[in-house]
C-alpha cells in the first residue's frame, strides 16, 4: 500500500468537523391496546426495554384507564425513569410509549414523548419515531391559526394539526388521514385517545414499524419485533407504507368474540406508496434479533460480512476482530467466509452512553478508551482485520487504529460492512451536517485510509447492500444521495435544515 499522502488531503481535518460522537437512532414506539391487562405499564415497560437502543436521551408512557389519562415521561433511560410504584399506577386497556433520541428539537423535558393534547373529545396522545421535512411550514400553517405549542418538536406539530382538525368538525379517523398526508419526510407513529388505539406510517415506509398479537388477543404496535418478542406477542405483518389502523376497545374485543379476528381498520392515505426502507436499520441501527421487512437483521449483516470478504483483496491476516457491538455479526460472517480466525479483540464498556460527547480535544482523544479496552495479549504482534459497520465522522476510527497500534497490533486492515456515507440524512438519523462526514472532506478512499492509518480500507458499495437486502428499493439516501421522499427546502450544498435540529 502506497505510504505517501495524495496532494489534496489536508494535514489534518478540521476538530470540529469529527467531534467524539456516534450515530444515533431516530425512537423508538410502542402501543399495546388490552382489555384484560391491568399491569398495562409492566407490560409496556418491557417493550420499552426492548427498544431503549433507539433512544436513550428520554422516555415516556401514556395510558387510559377508562378514558382517564395516566401520563408518565422523563430524561433518562427506561429503568431510570420507571420503578414499580410508577408502573403499578399506570393500570388501564389502551397506552403508548416512546424512547427519544432528539433529531428535530432540543433535547429536553419539554420535547419528551408521548405528546398530549386536549381535543373537543377528550385527551389525545401521540408518540412519533421519524423526521419531517416540512416542519417549518407545518409550523407556520399553525401559527397562523393560533395553534401554539409548548414543544418544538415536529412530533408535537402532528398533534397539533389532528388537533386542528378535530376542532374544525373532522372526525377523529379524518382528522388523522388528512393531518397524515400534510406530512412529508419519515414517520411511524402512534397515538391514542380514551378507547383507541392508531398507528400510521409514512407514505415511503422509511422507518420500521411491525404489529402483533398476544396470546389473549391484545393489540401491539412497535418499532421492531424484539418489542413483540418479550411482551408476548406473535409477529402479525409489517405496517405497510401510507397505511392507518384503527382499533377502538370494545369493537376491537367484539370482534375478537365473533370470529377470533379483533375488528382492526385499516385504510391508505391518498398518493403514491412505496417500501423505501432504510438500508442502514439493517446495518447498524435494528437489533439483531429483529426481523425487517421480513428478513433477519442478523442473517443481514453476516451476508454483508461475507460479501465484504467477497471482494477484499487477499492479504496475509492473522485474526478477524470487530468493533462491538454493531460491527460484531458482520466480522462472523467475514471470518467463515475468508477462513481467518475470529476472536473478540476489543472489549466494550457497556455503561457508557452511546451520546458521550467530551468538551475538550484532549478528552475527546481519550473518548474511544472509555468506550473500548483492547485485548493487549490477544492482539500483540498480529495482522488484523478489523470489521466496523461504518465510518461517518472517522474521528473513532483513527483513534481507535491508534490504540491498536499503541497495544502491538502489527497490521490494521479495516473492513466496512456499508458503503461510504456521503449525504446528510433528514429521515431521523442523526447526521444532517455533510461536513461532518469524512468521506465528503476526504476524496477518496486512499485518503480516507491515510487518514485513518490503516494499512488497507475496505468499503461495501451501495449495490452491495442493496443486493444483500433482497428487497427492492430500500432508502440509501446517506450513501447515494438518492432522497426518496425529498429534502428540505431550504436544504442547500449539503448544510442542515433550518427544520432539522
Amino acid at each position: 500500500m502506497p505510504s505517501s499522502k495524495p496532494e489534496n488531503q489536508p494535514d489534518s481535518l478540521p476538530d470540529n468537523m469529527v467531534p467524539y460522537k456516534s450515530i444515533n437512532e431516530e425512537c423508538g414506539v410502542f402501543g399495546i391496546l388490552d382489555r384484560s391487562s391491568r399491569g398495562l405499564g409492566h407490560t409496556m415497560y418491557f417493550g420499552l426495554y426492548a427498544l431503549q437502543h433507539r433512544g436513550q436521551e428520554s422516555c415516556g408512557m401514556a395510558v387510559f384507564d377508562n378514558h382517564q389519562l395516566r401520563l408518565h415521561k422523563e430524561m433518562g433511560l427506561v429503568n431510570q425513569v420507571f420503578n414499580e410504584h410508577v408502573l403499578d399506577s399506570l393500570t388501564g386497556q389502551v397506552g403508548i410509549g416512546h424512547t427519544r433520541y432528539a433529531t428535530t428539537g432540543a433535547s429536553n423535558l419539554g420535547n419528551a414523548q408521548p405528546v398530549v393534547v386536549r381535543t373537543p373529545f377528550g385527551a389525545m396522545t401521540l408518540a412519533h419515531n421519524g423526521n419531517l421535512i416540512n416542519t417549518e411550514e407545518l409550523r407556520q400553517f399553525l401559527e397562523s391559526r393560533g395553534y401554539l405549542g409548548h414543544g418544538n418538536s415536529d412530533s408535537h406539530l402532528i398533534a397539533l394539526y389532528i388537533n386542528y382538525l378535530l376542532n374544525q368538525g373532522k372526525p377523529l379517523k379524518d382528522a388523522v388521514k388528512e393531518a397524515m398526508e400534510a406530512c412529508e419526510g419519515a414517520f411511524s407513529i402512534v397515538i391514542a385517545t380514551g378507547d383507541t388505539l392508531i398507528a400510521a406510517r409514512d407514505r415511503n415506509g422509511l422507518r420500521p414499524f411491525c404489529m402483533g398479537k398476544t396470546r389473549n388477543g391484545a393489540l401491539v404496535f412497535a418499532s421492531e419485533t424484539c418489542a413483540l418478542d418479550i411482551v408476548g406477542a406473535t409477529y402479525e405483518r409489517d405496517i405497510m407504507p401510507g397505511e392507518i389502523l384503527i382499533a377502538t376497545l370494545d369493537e376491537y374485543y367484539a370482534g375478537l368474540h365473533l370470529d377470533g379476528e379483533g375488528r382492526l381498520e385499516s385504510f391508505f392515505m391518498e398518493g403514491p406508496k412505496k417500501e423505501h426502507l432504510c438500508v442502514f436499520e439493517l446495518v447498524y441501527f435494528a437489533r439483531p434479533d429483529s426481523i425487517i421487512h421480513g428478513h433477519s437483521v442478523y442473517n443481514y449483516r453476516m451476508n454483508l460480512g461475507r460479501r465484504l470478504a467477497q471482494i477484499s483483496p487477499d492479504v496475509e491476516a492473522d485474526i478477524v476482530i470487530p468493533v462491538p457491538d454493531s460491527g460484531n455479526v458482520a466480522a462472523v460472517g467475514y471470518s467463515r467466509e475468508s477462513g481467518i480466525p475470529y476472536v473478540e479483540g476489543l472489549i466494550k464498556n457497556r455503561y457508557v452512553g452511546r451520546t458521550f460527547i467530551s468538551p475538550t480535544h484532549e478528552l475527546r482523544e481519550k473518548g474511544i478508551q472509555l468506550k473500548l479496552n483492547p485485548l493487549k495479549d490477544v492482539l500483540r504482534g498480529k495482522r488484523a482485520i478489523v470489521v466496523d459497520d461504518s465510518i461517518v465522522r472517522g474521528n473513532t476510527s483513527r483513534n481507535l487504529v491508534k490504540m491498536l497500534k499503541d497495544c502491538g497490533v502489527k497490521e490494521v486492515h479495516f473492513r466496512i460492512s456499508s458503503a461510504k456515507v456521503t449525504s446528510p440524512c433528514f429521515y431521523g438519523i442523526d447526521m444532517s451536517n455533510k461536513k461532518e462526514l469524512i468521506a465528503n472532506q476526504l476524496p477518496d478512499t486512499e485518503a480516507i485510509r491515510e487518514y485513518l492509518g490503516v494499512d488497507s480500507l475496505v468499503y461495501l458499495s451501495v449495490e452491495d447492500m442493496v443486493s444483500v437486502a433482497g428487497y427492492e428499493s430500500p432508502c440509501t439516501a446517506c450513501f447515494s444521495g438518492q432522497y426518496p421522499a425529498g429534502t428540505p427546502v431550504d436544504f442547500e450544498a449539503g448544510l442542515p435544515s433550518a427544520s432539522v435540529q
